[in-house]
């Protein structure tokens, strides 16, 4: 989509189904041209895109200003304040993001795997695109860049959805990443951001836009994810709420397992890989559970516990149900003692989201059951959770964690975002 297109005012007169299938259509047109893109042509619109987030940091920085200045009066919780701010160093997080994916292998094209079959015939297993990807995200406007740079590399046109309180932040790095295809030569189309808040247009892209969307991620809360799946005409790469735990097991170093709580919890409450509970277990809790208790509560954290928790430590607040599913995003956490291992994969499996769970223990034989039996996409061992992140897994960026069992699960990136064919290659071979 070019610049005057993604200045278009929210709430102008047009009618919204035109105005998604029409970039639909752009969509499909430019992923054609993206499938067969040369690496040195997206990498190129990266660097590009990644120079002009930096020169025109002070436009990003004045448009988030006002979109947090709306997201204030509108009365939004800090956590959703601190996912939508932008600052210069967040700011220059984005742009070494774009750089980061410019090193990554491009997957289009790489042989995942190949043989040959005793009548001659040479098979291959190949990477290829996905085609046009659809990504409706709430409140952070740096999923902007990293999904349309992701899909980019990959070899994906994307149209971008983004929340209406963050709308100003989204479309000023949007116009950075359609200044980096324009200097590339390729479709200014390859990134679009819809340009209208009205919701309607998340409920066309979900009916797939005539056939023009092949996949759709979401990424936000429980009422998105809700729509999505029970609206969504295409695939879903669902990203659930991340209802993490930290278990801290009888052989459990504590000043290693008070590190980790507290990193897991408060190096930044507003991410889905923030800790939301921390079980500890029985065994260990005459030791253990008042230090953690008292370390998370100097770092500035509600605790939420059970009845031990409340007898082992001052200030502790009653846990009810409802806190043992409940996601915080908040210096808020869950804490309860479970009898041994099994109690504790018991409790992450009925409460909790399949995102990421870590064990902290020197036992590497429970550390393994844990890591084994605990079904979630991302698993640790004496690690925080707030590693559960595919920058962190290397992967330059990601567009989300993808909770479900089909085609993507954990952090969902480059390879991720690709599907694949099979190359088979003979000398006349016929069936008999």
């Amino acid at each position: 989509m070019n610049a005057k297109r993604n200045e278009l005012a929210a709430g102008e007169a047009q009618d919204v189904d035109t105005l998604m299938k029409g970039i639909g259509d752009r969509a499909r047109a430019a992923a054609k041209t993206l499938a067969n893109a040369f690496t040195e042509a997206k990498n190129a619109a990266l660097r590009a895109a990644a120079a002009a987030l930096r020169e025109r940091e002070a436009d990003i920085l004045a448009a988030n200003a006002e979109d947090i200045a709306g997201m204030v009066a509108g009365g939004s919780t800090k956590a959703l304040i601190d996912r939508g701010m932008l600052d210069h160093a967040r700011v220059e997080a984005i742009a070494k993001s774009l750089e980061d994916i410019v090193a990554l292998p491009d997957p289009v094209g790489s042989v995942i795997a190949e043989w040959d079959r005793p009548n001659g015939l040479h098979i291959e297993r190949v990477r290829t695109p996905i085609g046009v990807i659809g990504i409706i995200f709430e409140s952070r406007p740096n999923v902007t860049a990293d999904a349309g740079a992701l899909a980019l590399k990959a070899g994906n046109a994307v149209i971008l959805r983004c929340g209406s309180d963050t709308f100003r932040s989204s479309a000023a790095i949007h116009r950075c990443l359609v200044d980096g295809l324009r200097a590339a030569g390729l479709p200014e189309d390859s990134i679009q951001l819809v340009p209208t808040r009205d919701r309607a247009a998340v409920g066309a892209m979900l009916g797939g836009l005539g056939g023009t969307i092949d996949v759709i991620v979401p990424r936000g809360g429980k009422s998105l994810i809700a729509r999505v799946q029970s609206e969504a005409r295409v695939p879903v790469f669902a990203h659930l709420e991340g209802v993490c735990h930290v278990y801290v097991h009888a052989a459990a170093d504590l000043m290693m397992a008070k590190k980790i709580v507290v990193n897991a919890k408060m190096r930044r409450t507003s991410i889905c890989g923030a800790a939301e509970t921390l079980l500890v277990d029985k065994a260990c809790a005459s030791s253990h559970l008042a230090p953690l208790v008292e370390a998370l509560q100097q770092a500035g954290c509600t605790i939420h516990g059970d009845a031990a928790t409340q007898a082992a430590a001052k200030g502790v607040v009653p846990a009810t149900e409802d806190d043992w599913y409940k996601e915080y995003l908040d210096a808020n956490i869950a804490v309860g003692v479970v009898d041994g291992l099994d109690e504790a994969i018991r409790h992450v499996s009925a409460y909790g989201s399949h995102h990421t769970d870590a064990i902290v223990t020197d036992d590497t034989k429970a550390a393994e059951r844990f890591m084994n039996e605990v079904d979630s996409a991302i698993v640790l061992h004496n690690a925080s959770t707030q590693f559960g992140d595919g920058g962190e897994f290397g992967m330059g960026a990601e567009i989300g964690i993808a909770t479900g069992k089909l085609h993507a699960r954990g952090p969902v990136g480059l390879e991720q975002l690709t599907s694949f064919k099979y190359r088979v290659r003979g000398s006349g071979q016929t069936r008999p």
